[in-house]
Parts: C-alpha cells; sequence; structure tokens
C-alpha cells in the first residue's frame, strides 16, 4: 500500500513540474493585455508605443472610447503604461481598464483617469489608484491616445465630415 501512495505523490510532483505558476508564467502586463482588449497591434514596452504608432494609427488628444491611452517614460515609471479608454464622462475625465496598475497583474476595468493638464491636453494624469480608494496624487505624463483607426482614416473621415457639412 505505501509502495502505491508513493507512486501517486512521486506521479503528482512530476506532473507539477509542467504546470505553469504566477511565478514560474510572470504577471499580466499593460502592453499585452492593452493590444488583446484594443486591437492595437502594437509590442513592445508601453513606453514605445506612442513612437511605434506614428505613420501606422491616428494619434491625438482627444479621448475617444477604444482608443490607447499612452503614458510616457519616466523615472517613477520607465517601462511607460498604456490603457484602453472604456468610456468618456467629459473631455477631462474617462474610464480605463488596464493591467498592472494598482496589483502587480491585476486587472482593473472601468477605473477613473483625469487630465489635470494645464492646457487640457491629456499631457498629465491622474489615475484610480486602488490601495487608496482614489485616484493617486502624483500626476503622470502621457504622450495621448492611440486611435484603432489606421493613420490615414483620421484624415479621410474628417474630410468626408467637412464635405457633408458642406453640402448641406
Amino acid at each position: 500500500m505505501f509502495k502505491a501512495l508513493r507512486a501517486v505523490v512521486a506521479m503528482v510532483m512530476a506532473a507539477g513540474l509542467f504546470v505553469a505558476t504566477p511565478s514560474v508564467a510572470g504577471d499580466l502586463q499593460c502592453a499585452p493585455y492593452a493590444r488583446q482588449i484594443s486591437g492595437i497591434q502594437l509590442f513592445g514596452r508601453a513606453a514605445d508605443w506612442w513612437n511605434q504608432a506614428a505613420g501606422k494609427y491616428a494619434r491625438g488628444n482627444e479621448p475617444r472610447v477604444g482608443a490607447v491611452l499612452s503614458f510616457a517614460s519616466t523615472r517613477s515609471m520607465p517601462a511607460g503604461h498604456v490603457a484602453m479608454v472604456s468610456k468618456v464622462i467629459n473631455t477631462r475625465e474617462v474610464l480605463i481598464t488596464h493591467a498592472n496598475w494598482s496589483y502587480r497583474g491585476g486587472i482593473e476595468h472601468d477605473v477613473r483617469a483625469i487630465d489635470v493638464s494645464p492646457n487640457n491636453d491629456w499631457s498629465n494624469v491622474k489615475v484610480w489608484y486602488g490601495p487608496i480608494g482614489d485616484v493617486g496624487q502624483r500626476p503622470n505624463g502621457a504622450n495621448g491616445f492611440i486611435y484603432a483607426q489606421a493613420a490615414g482614416e483620421a484624415a479621410k473621415i474628417a474630410d468626408a465630415s467637412i464635405k457633408g457639412a458642406a453640402a448641406l
């Protein structure tokens, strides 16, 4: 009976070597999660997304649902950060969905992000921080929004809107 028990224990322990645990598999990061939920196909560090988007995706400082808010690389956040806009409250407040902000590897849905930049251009943003139950005290530098549409599509849509309005 003990031989059979030892054999079962040995099999279970051996099988455990092939199971990915969080410490082996790693934590969920913001960039792969933002890519998955937004459809924006940029890769690498979040800090590199803004420059990678140039010429490939439209960029700007107007919040839109589905856009990715790109945070700049800073001393306190060297890898930058990216988050998808899930709802626009007004021109200075949005709800975002993102990973790896308040809790290592955690996902947060529909949390507040507030534009605190002096020029209302989303260059400084305060974001909901779970451990304090409010937006963080420190503003975070941001580049702006990356839109899911191709770079040339934004200009075509704006041009079509202007021509349509002129025909009225």
